[in-house]
C-alpha cells in the first residue's frame, strides 16, 4: 500500500497517541486506507476528466493551486494599513466562505461516512480509534486546503505587517479551522437526532445548500458592519457583532496591534479563542452518540406518496404536444427531484439566483433613499437570477446513475430533439419558475404592478437564454455522463454565457428608453422564443 508523507509526519507523534490510549498501529493503517481511497474522489472545485485511466494520484492535492489563487484575493486587505478589525474581518470572511463551502461540498462525505460502521465496527478495533481516524482524516485535508489558501497571505503579512501579525494570523487560521469542522459536524449531529433514512439525507442536502447561501449573505452583513468616511474605515462596535465569527478573528489584531482595549474588542477576542475550543470539547463528548446516529443514514424509511395532479404537469400537457417530449419531461423532473448529487451541485446555484437580485437592491438602498430606489429601474437586477441557467444546463448532462443511459438506445424515440426539449422544459417549470415566481412577487410588492410587463419580458428572455445555453449539452444526452467526468474546462465554459445576460439586460434597458418600446420588445421576444424552440433544438 502507498506510503504518505502526512503519515510519516504523524509518526513523530506516535508516543503521544500511545500515551493517550490509542492503538497507533491501527490508527495509522485506517488513515492509510482512507487516504488511498481518496485518490479516487474528485474534489468539487477542480473536477478532472474521469474517463482517463492512469496512475493513482490524489486529485485533491492537484487542485490546491486553485485555492492558492483564491488566497490572492485577501492580500489587498492585509497590506492596506492598520485598520485591523476591518481588514482581517473581511479577510476571515473570505477564508471562512471558501473553507466552509469546501467542507460542505467535499468533506461532508467524510464526516457522514458510514462504511467504518459496517467494516471496522465488526473488528477488534476500539471506537475511539476509529473516531480519531475520521477526525484526523478531515484535518489532514483541511490543513492542505487552508495551507494553500493562506500560505501567500501569511508571507505577505509577515513581510508587510511584522512577526506579531503573522503569529496572530496563524493562530486565527487554526482556530477558524477548528470552529468550521466542529460547527459542520455538530449541525449534522442535531439533525441526526430527529430524522432518519432518506428524509435525513434530503435534510442534510438542504442544510448544505442553506449554508452556502447563508455564507454569501453573511459576507454582505460583515461588509456592511463597517462605514467608509473619506476613505477611512470606521467600526462602531455593537452587541450583535458577537454573532459574526469573522469579527471574532479580526478583534485580536485590533487588541494586540492597535492597543484597542474596548470591552467589546476584548469580548470578541476571547470569543475567538473560547468558542472553538468549547465547541471541540462538546463535539468530542457527543462523538459516540453522533457515530451511533450515523447508522440512520443506511435506513430507507418513509412512505411513498401517491401521484397527484400538479399545476406543472397540466401546464406540461399544454407546452409539450408530443408524448415523447412529455415522457422525457417527467423523466427529467424525476431525476432532478431525486438525484441527490445533482441537487447538491445545482441547488446552491438556485439559492444564489434568489438572493442576487436582492443583494443589488440592498446595495442600492445603502447608497440612496428608498424613494429613489423604487422609482428607478433597479428592478432590472432580476436579470442576475439568470446566473443559474448555464450552470444547470451544463449539469443536466451528468448523473450519479449515468450507467442507466442505455435506456435512450432501447426506448422507441423518433427524435432526440424531444429529449432535449422535455429536459429543458422540466428545468424551467420545476426549478427556475418557482424561484423566479418568488423573486417576482417580492419585486411587485417593492416596485408596484408597473413591473409586471418587465417580469414577463425577463421570463421569456430566460426561456430564450436556456435554448442558447443548450450548446453546453451538445453531443451529450441528459443524465448520461458521470459527475466524475466533469472537466475543469466545463466550469469555465459557462463564463461567456454571462455576457449574453448583459446583452438581454442592455436590450431591455434600451426598450425602456423608446416610446412603446416595452410592448414592441415583448412581441419580438415572443416570436423569437417560438422560432428558437422549434428550430434551434434539433437531432444531433
Amino acid at each position: 500500500m502507498k506510503e504518505f508523507r502526512t503519515l510519516l509526519f504523524l509518526d513523530w507523534f506516535k508516543g503521544l497517541f500511545t500515551r493517550l490510549g490509542f492503538d497507533y498501529r491501527l490508527l495509522r493503517r485506517i488513515l492509510q486506507v482512507k487516504l488511498t481511497m481518496d485518490q479516487r474522489r474528485v474534489p468539487t472545485i477542480f473536477q478532472q476528466q474521469g474517463r482517463k485511466k492512469g496512475k493513482d494520484e490524489n486529485r485533491f492535492i492537484k487542485s490546491l493551486w486553485v485555492y492558492a489563487l483564491f488566497g490572492l484575493f485577501v492580500i489587498p486587505f492585509i497590506v492596506m494599513g492598520n485598520q485591523y478589525i476591518f481588514q482581517m474581518g473581511i479577510t476571515f470572511t473570505v477564508l471562512i466562505f471558501i473553507v466552509m463551502t469546501s467542507m460542505i461540498s467535499d468533506f461532508s462525505v467524510v464526516i457522514l461516512d458510514i462504511r467504518d460502521h459496517t467494516i471496522l465496527f465488526t473488528k477488534p478495533v476500539e471506537r475511539k480509534t476509529i473516531s480519531l481516524a475520521k477526525t484526523l482524516h478531515v484535518f489532514i485535508y483541511l490543513f492542505f486546503l487552508t495551507g494553500s489558501l493562506t500560505a501567500i497571505p501569511l508571507v505577505v503579512g509577515l513581510i508587510n505587517q511584522g512577526l506579531a501579525f503573522f503569529f496572530i494570523f496563524l493562530a486565527g487560521i487554526i482556530l477558524m479551522n477548528i470552529f468550521i469542522v466542529v460547527f459542520t459536524a455538530m449541525l449534522y449531529y442535531f439533525i441526526l437526532q430527529y430524522f432518519d433514512g432518506e428524509k435525513l439525507k434530503d435534510i442534510i442536502n438542504y442544510v448544505q445548500i442553506g449554508l452556502s447561501i447563508g455564507l454569501a449573505v453573511g459576507y454582505q452583513i460583515v461588509a456592511r458592519s463597517f462605514e467608509f468616511v473619506d476613505l477611512t474605515v470606521s467600526f462602531t462596535p455593537d452587541w450583535w457583532n458577537i454573532f459574526l465569527p469573522p469579527i471574532w478573528f479580526g478583534a485580536p489584531f485590533e487588541w494586540f496591534l492597535n492597543g484597542n482595549h474596548q470591552t467589546i474588542i476584548l469580548i470578541l477576542s476571547c470569543t475567538a479563542v473560547l468558542i472553538p475550543f468549547l465547541a471541540l470539547i462538546v463535539y468530542v463528548k457527543a462523538l459516540p452518540t453522533f457515530e451511533k446516529n450515523l447508522q440512520k443514514l443506511s435506513s430507507h424509511g418513509g412512505k411513498k406518496k401517491k401521484a397527484r395532479f400538479r399545476f406543472g404537469d397540466g401546464l406540461m400537457k399544454v407546452l409539450s404536444k408530443s408524448n415523447e417530449e412529455r415522457a422525457f419531461y417527467r423523466f427529467a423532473h424525476y431525476m432532478m427531484k431525486n438525484e441527490r448529487e445533482f441537487k447538491l451541485k445545482v441547488y446552491p446555484a438556485l439559492g444564489f439566483a434568489i438572493i442576487m437580485p436582492f443583494i443589488f437592491i440592498f446595495n442600492g438602498l445603502m447608497d440612496g433613499t428608498r424613494e429613489d430606489l423604487l422609482t428607478s429601474s433597479m428592478y432590472l437586477s432580476i436579470y442576475s437570477s439568470f446566473i443559474v441557467i448555464p450552470t444547470v444546463v451544463m449539469m443536466l448532462s451528468y448523473s450519479g446513475k449515468y450507467k442507466g443511459s442505455w435506456v435512450y438506445k432501447v426506448a422507441p424515440v423518433s427524435s432526440r430533439a424531444s429529449i432535449y426539449k422535455g429536459t429543458l422544459k422540466a428545468f424551467l417549470m420545476k426549478l427556475f419558475l418557482p424561484l423566479y415566481a418568488i423573486i417576482s412577487i417580492v419585486f411587485i410588492i417593492l416596485f408596484g404592478f408597473r413591473v409586471i410587463p418587465e417580469i414577463v419580458i425577463v421570463f421569456i428572455s430566460a426561456c430564450i437564454f436556456t435554448v442558447i445555453c443548450l450548446g453546453l449539452m451538445r453531443g451529450t444526452l441528459p443524465f448520461s455522463e458521470s459527475f466524475e467526468g466533469v472537466q475543469q474546462s466545463d466550469s469555465w465554459k459557462v463564463l461567456p454565457f454571462y455576457l449574453i445576460v448583459g446583452v438581454f439586460f442592455g436590450l431591455h434597458y434600451l426598450a425602456l428608453q423608446v416610446p412603446f418600446g416595452i410592448p414592441g420588445y415583448l412581441i419580438i421576444l415572443l416570436v423569437l422564443n417560438l422560432i428558437l424552440w422549434k428550430t434551434a433544438i434539433r437531432d444531433e
